[in-house]
């Protein structure tokens, strides 16, 4: 299990501190929403934040792009350091084209779906894919209640990759994540979790990484 901690719940005050202490603390991702105004209600950043956070860290940014045609922007974000997009299926209507775009450049690509859409939509951009994420809250705000359906989606999209030949796939999932089901979403196939508030509330943040992992392992049953 990947976590990958959200920087929307960081103290925005002291952005390079906070990088720093998860680097110190063994964290291997950062997750990067971006936010318009359009696709989702809030506005959040854009390149020039995440470009000023790469000068200070060698952590993996996993860049989900919440914003309508995200194919107008791939080379800003690629510029400012980004290591992996994901687009909406919903927010773009030539979305082959734009992870096709993505993995060009040289970035990995990734594929969000919103609670409402079923794992279907993404059945055939799957192969043009690294990671699948799946939201498990409506996307725009931190702080919202896990959606507990979000485990039998999780179920649904590991058996369609197995299906189709695409098990190198990455299942992420977003939203509402915290020690209290990590078991389950592990257990149901994700293999790459963001937490947000869950996460930064509670330092030191080594000590909430052990605990989310060793909620993460398998459990023996004797």
């Amino acid at each position: 299990m990947i976590l990958s901690p959200s920087l929307l719940c960081a103290d925005f005050s002291r952005l390079a501190d906070e990088v720093a202490a998860l680097e110190a603390a063994s964290v291997s991702w950062l997750h990067l929403d971006v936010m318009d105004g359009c696709f989702v209600p809030n506005i959040t950043f854009g390149p020039p934040l995440i470009k000023a956070l790469r000068f200070e860290s060698r952590l993996f940014f996993d860049v989900h792009l919440m914003i309508e045609e995200p194919a107008r922007h791939l080379h800003a974000f690629k510029d400012a350091g980004a290591d992996m997009l994901v687009i909406h299926v919903e927010a773009d209507c030539h979305a082959q084209r734009t992870l096709a775009a993505i993995r060009a450049l040289g970035l990995k690509a990734g594929i969000a779906v919103n609670p409402g859409t079923d794992i279907s939509a993404v059945r055939w951009l799957v192969q043009d894919c690294d990671m699948l994420l799946i939201m498990a809250v409506n996307p725009g705000f931190v702080g919202q209640r896990f959606l507990p359906q979000t485990l039998a989606k999780v179920r649904v999209a590991k058996a369609m990759l197995a299906e189709i030949g695409a098990t190198h796939v990455l299942v992420q999932v977003d939203g509402g994540v915290c020690p209290e089901n990590a078991a389950a979403l592990v257990e149901a196939g994700a293999d790459v979790l963001v937490s947000g508030s869950a996460f930064f509330g509670h330092k030191p943040y080594a000590d909430r990484l052990k605990l989310f992992a060793a909620l993460s392992r398998p459990q023996s049953r004797n």
